[in-house]
């Protein structure tokens, strides 16, 4: 198979380079030259944003597949896509499953409702709308049969430069009590980037197209068993001091962003990022690997990098202050700097 990647030095696209690689696979990546590419690939380079910004491309291929990240202005999808339209058998958007109307409605597979006012040529407007029209332009140029649309959920792993588990990780690595927003057993839905690779190459060795929601089944792990997975793998004397949801909100705490992965259990975030129907992505050949397996990994790729995660800038900070997290859990306590010491490493106080 020859490959060729829009981006490929970063995260997904990195994943994607790497399981192709293992493949056997003859790769070329396109990107602008600010991050290495992995060993292996040939490399074109550009900028989609200017003014012939795609030119290496136009001598390039042919190609079997393509794959595109892209997230931004949806016109940028589109300017790729006729550009290698009729040299590439198959174009794969990486889309989210942003694209969906809100409130989502839980449990809802591919045929859900999507976000209206999208449009393939369009400047960037906002993530929803900017991936919908990703996904107009990816089906405008190939049709529907010809573009396979990866609709991700929650994408964990190495490399992550969004800094959601590296954030816990560091948090938990350094120790004392830490603030768990509960409940414990809180199924959560996640897929690790290696298995987004994976599924998404096999895909296209299949041949296959249209929609695809892609995260992990219902129940794969929960707030618990990824924490505990994040305490296992620094090794770190942390005590997970499970806290109410209640209590967590009533503090100002903003769910997703200041206690990343997180939402309260009750409410429309909830079912939009934790309750996908995944059944179509499992009857083709989706397996998810565990979460501790997912989890020290990464933890792995941050010590190998010098502890501290590429930050992608047009993503917000994530993680809670220190400061507020002590005033919660003074509070929750009852008596400040008071919390229980417990064999392990973690404290088991469920609300």
């Amino acid at each position: 198979m020859r490959l060729l990647v829009l981006g490929g030095t970063e995260f997904v696209g990195r994943a994607v380079v790497e399981s192709a690689l293992r493949r056997g696979w003859e790769v070329t990546v396109f990107h602008r030259g600010r991050h290495a590419a992995p060993p292996g690939v040939r490399s074109l380079y550009g900028d989609r944003t200017a003014a012939d910004g795609l030119a290496a491309l136009a001598a390039g291929g042919p190609w079997d597949a393509v794959v595109d990240t892209w997230s931004a202005a949806p016109r940028a999808v589109r300017d790729a896509a006729r550009l290698l339209r009729g040299r590439t058998g198959r174009y794969v958007y990486v889309s989210s499953r942003s694209v969906y109307a809100y409130p989502p409605a839980g449990g809802r597979g591919e045929d859900a409702p999507l976000v209206e006012g999208a449009q393939a040529g369009a400047g960037q407007t906002d993530y929803a709308r900017d991936k919908r029209g990703g996904e107009l332009a990816a089906v405008a140029a190939f049709g529907a049969d010809d573009a396979l649309l990866v609709r991700a959920g929650l994408i964990l792993g190495p490399y992550e430069n969004v800094g959601r588990l590296p954030w816990w990780l560091t948090r938990i690595a350094r120790g004392g009590p830490v603030l768990a927003p509960g409940p414990r057993d809180l199924p959560v839905q996640y897929v690790d980037v290696r298995d987004l690779a994976e599924w998404t190459l096999g895909a296209v060795e299949r041949g296959l197209g249209g929609p695809y929601n892609l995260v992990s089944p219902p129940g794969h792990t929960t707030m618990g068993g990824l924490l505990a997975a994040c305490a296992e793998a620094t090794g770190a004397e942390a005590r997970l001091r499970w806290t109410d949801p209640r209590a967590v909100l009533d503090a100002g705490i903003e769910p997703w962003v200041e206690l990343p992965v997180w939402v309260p259990p009750d409410g429309d975030l909830y079912e939009a990022l934790h309750r996908a129907d995944v059944s179509r992505a499992l009857a083709t050949g989706l397996v998810c690997r565990p979460v501790r397996e997912t989890v020290a990994d990464t933890w792995a790729w941050l010590r190998e990098i010098g502890g501290r995660a590429p930050q992608r800038p047009d993503r917000t900070f994530k993680g809670l202050d220190p400061e507020v997290e002590a005033r919660v859990l003074a509070a929750a306590s009852g008596v400040a700097g008071e919390v229980p010491e417990v064999a392990g490493g973690v404290a088991d106080t469920t609300p």
